[in-house]
């Protein structure tokens, strides 16, 4: 974890973020997803208060975490759901934990009470860190979709903030 630095993503951050975003989904236990978006539909997607890039002592992005909220409807205001992504030589560094860490602080000063991720089991580092970084597993959704021809499924993880009652 030395010398990476937390600050909020910005435009500029663009280019390197959604090659990291693809390289994640070209890995193939990330996301339904086979391709990043534009920028133009990332930023659109992605609540800007809580957005954040891991960056080195060069400022080279070496991970990228951002929320998206789960509804329109007013009940649900306070639970989004959270991307996280790591450049492959970032894994194994502290830097997803620093990242996580980083939108919970963010989410809890502005009064979100529930974060949530869906996760595929064999992403079994993901599942980890999350857990390590206060998460717990609700549940599994066996076979909710379909990626590269077969079915899979997610596990469902979610924190609860304890700050906000």
């Amino acid at each position: 974890m030395a010398g990476i630095t937390i600050r909020p993503m910005a435009a500029d951050d663009a280019e390197r973020v959604l090659a990291i975003y693809q390289a994640g989904l070209d890995h193939g236990h990330a996301s339904f997803e086979t391709s990043a978006p534009t920028w133009a539909a990332f930023d659109a997607a992605k609540l800007p208060a809580h957005r954040f890039v891991a960056v080195d002592g060069h400022d080279l992005v070496l991970g990228w975490i951002a929320v998206s909220p789960t509804s329109t409807r007013a009940v649900y205001a306070g639970v989004v759901e959270h991307s996280v992504y790591l450049d492959p030589a970032a894994r194994g560094r502290g830097t997803g934990r620093l990242l996580l860490d980083a939108v919970i602080a963010s989410t809890e000063v502005a009064g979100i009470w529930t974060i949530q991720s869906g996760v595929f089991p064999e992403n079994t580092a993901s599942l980890a860190l999350h857990q390590r970084a206060g998460f717990r597993i609700i549940g599994t959704r066996e076979r909710v979709g379909r990626h590269h021809g077969r079915w899979r499924d997610v596990v469902l993880l979610e924190r609860r903030s304890p700050a906000i009652t």
